[in-house]
């Protein structure tokens, strides 16, 4: 009984890294599609992401498929396999610090707190990912295949993919991972109806942002904005992505703003638009959450309240509410 007890939580847990590995894997290939530094280095790197979101949701256990999934996707890429090697570790231990940080600084996976969204935004993402950005750049400057004057630009890229992975990609995971079904949902067709108003108004707009040679990448906010105060993080964070993988696109293809600028310049405006459609989305988000949060608990403690005072006995005119009026001793009525 008790061999089959451990071979039952064992095997679910190597399922589970394999299912890590596996989802990893594939976000790689996702993120490589849009190279800007030697076939590695992306302006968004949805790996780091999974990663984080798989040790948040799953435990620290799952880490070998991190490992494993970051081996199969850098195998057919680095030149060398200790320079596969030095990358693997640096993107393990990336967000395996990250998932540290944030623990120690009691993060919410349900991030229904503007300290949970902070922590995620300097912890998480601008923190954790130094490790991932410093340990590969260093590997491939060191075996060669970059020169050292490129460092710095690389670094920076690698930085803010790996960053903008965890900003854009996991909240959106996390959302997916603890969302909970009503016993009862109602289907509210307004509401759909708003959604869908949402999500299509924020493509077209996105689009017409991106296709305008004219820089009107701003006109995207005010969705953000309907998004986290409407629908919290259900809402603002696939706008957050649906709207930073646009903007990816375009600047790889080089339209809209990004035409006719070079490869810095074209990062620069990507990130800095990115970063800021990120942070308006998540922290947003949580302080419409919190505030609705703070809010009903409000509500429930006035409500104690007052079934507290219903039940006072209404004849004690030491508790009663508000006091009977006093009467002059002198007035002989």
């Amino acid at each position: 009984m008790v061999r089959n007890e451990w071979l039952s939580r064992h095997g679910a847990m190597a399922g589970w890294i394999l299912a890590v590995a596996a989802v990893y894997y594939g976000g790689a290939k996702l993120g490589l599609l849009q190279e800007v530094v030697r076939g590695q280095v992306t302006p968004l790197w949805p790996p780091t992401g999974i990663a984080l979101t798989a040790l948040l949701l799953l435990g620290f256990r799952t880490w070998p498929g991190i490992a494993l999934g970051a081996f199969l996707v850098n195998v057919t890429l680095g030149p060398s396999l200790p320079v596969v090697l030095a990358i693997v570790a640096g993107n393990t231990l990336a967000p395996m610090l990250s998932y540290r940080l944030l623990r120690s600084a009691g993060f919410r996976v349900r991030m229904d707190r503007l300290r949970d969204a902070v922590a995620l935004v300097f912890l998480g993402a601008l923190t954790g990912m130094l490790v991932s950005a410093t340990v590969g750049t260093g590997a491939l400057v060191l075996s060669g295949a970059l020169t050292t004057t490129d460092f710095w630009p690389t670094w920076a890229a690698w930085w803010t993919g790996d960053a903008m992975g965890v900003l854009v990609i996991t909240p959106v995971l996390l959302v997916l991972g603890t969302a909970r079904m009503p016993r009862r949902a109602r289907v509210r067709p307004l509401r759909c109806l708003e959604a869908a108003a949402l999500g299509i108004g924020t493509l077209a707009v996105t689009q017409l942002a991106v296709s305008s040679s004219t820089n009107l990448l701003f006109l995207v906010s005010p969705f953000l904005i309907w998004a986290a105060f409407r629908f919290r993080h259900a809402g603002a964070a696939p706008c957050a992505l649906l709207v930073s993988t646009i903007a990816i696109v375009a600047a790889a293809q080089q339209h809209g703003p990004f035409a006719h600028v070079d490869l810095f310049t074209t990062m620069v405006t990507l990130q800095a638009f990115n970063g800021i459609t990120a942070l308006t989305a998540l922290l947003l988000a949580a302080v419409v959450t919190e505030r609705r949060d703070t809010h009903r608990e409000i509500q429930r403690v006035v409500a104690q309240l007052s079934e507290v005072l219903a039940d006072l006995d209404p004849d004690d005119s030491l508790r009663q509410w508000p006091p009977p009026p006093r009467t002059n001793p002198d007035d002989d009525g």
